[in-house]
């Protein structure tokens, strides 16, 4: 046996906006397709203008005296106020309001358990409502939750502000953090670290040095490469013509030319290399 169903006594939606025949004003305000002020008409002069260029006369401003009309497309405006809509929630943020609970004596782990938390709320742009809760006679050392408030506030004020300072409520303490200005604006890495920094400061980096040559050039050559390879007895000769390419036998060439000249010079240009005199006789 089908179930009946319930039936909605609720009346149902109705577009509120005016259009062509609903609009019992005497006389409107009309806008042409194109934009253009056309004038105070009567309303049935203003319905026949348009139905004579096949759109519809549309309220757009009942408030106004005489009512505002338009001349358009009904359905395509309907189409682009919708549209409008959806972008405006689009560009909607929803804040979400996450809350962690402390205790007055709690521990050096329990805390840093709890701040990993607050901190990924943060950044996951989130607010974050911290309270203290007091047990018994704790709530008359007050004290011990605002330390513990003001330092999360403290270690945390990278990546929140405090919207709310620490508040006693009966036997709670809260305090409201919200998101930073530079989470907000997504320049705060998943680790917690600020982008901005890392960007103005970038790591050092050290890469292998490296000489380019130009072109056309020889290769730069090693000290192997100058000595020579072992047992290779060949070496190329880079010097001059008339040079020795070893530079030890040059040296040493050039060296008894030298005291050769100078013994040369110190003679007598007309005696022997014994002392006796060598001018002929006549």
């Amino acid at each position: 046996m089908a179930v009946p169903r319930r039936l909605d006594r609720r009346p149902p939606e109705r577009d509120q906006t005016r259009v062509n025949e609903r609009i019992r004003v005497p006389e409107v305000r009309v806008i042409d397709d194109e934009g253009n002020q056309v004038g105070v008409l009567k309303t049935p002069e203003a319905l026949k203008l348009a139905q004579e260029r096949d759109l519809d006369l549309v309220e757009v401003a009942p408030e106004a005296r005489p009512p505002v009309c338009r001349v358009l497309d009904y359905s395509k405006y309907k189409y682009e106020q919708a549209q409008k809509l959806k972008q405006a929630r689009k560009h909607q943020q929803q804040i979400t309001v996450r809350e962690i609970k402390f205790r007055p004596k709690i521990a050096q782990h329990d805390y840093d358990t709890k701040k990993h938390h607050v901190e990924r709320f943060l950044l996951h742009k989130d607010k974050v409502k911290v309270t203290i809760m007091f047990r018994g006679r704790e709530v008359t050392h007050p004290e011990r939750g605002t330390a513990i408030l003001d330092r999360l506030a403290v270690e945390l004020a990278e990546l929140g502000v405090v919207e709310q300072r620490p508040m006693q409520e009966g036997r709670n303490m809260t305090m409201m953090m919200a998101p930073s200005k530079a989470v907000l604006a997504g320049r705060v890495a998943a680790d917690g670290t600020i982008g901005a920094a890392a960007e103005e400061h970038p790591a050092e980096e050290h890469p292998t040095e490296e000489h380019p040559t130009e072109a056309g050039s020889a290769p730069a050559q090693t000290p192997a490469d100058l000595a020579g390879a072992p047992g290779d007895g060949h070496v190329e000769d880079d010097a001059g013509p008339g040079e020795s390419p070893d530079g030890a036998t040059q040296n040493g060439a050039l060296a008894a030319g030298t005291v050769a000249d100078a013994q040369g010079l110190s003679e007598a240009p007309g005696s022997g290399g014994d002392g006796t005199d060598a001018t002929p006789v006549s």
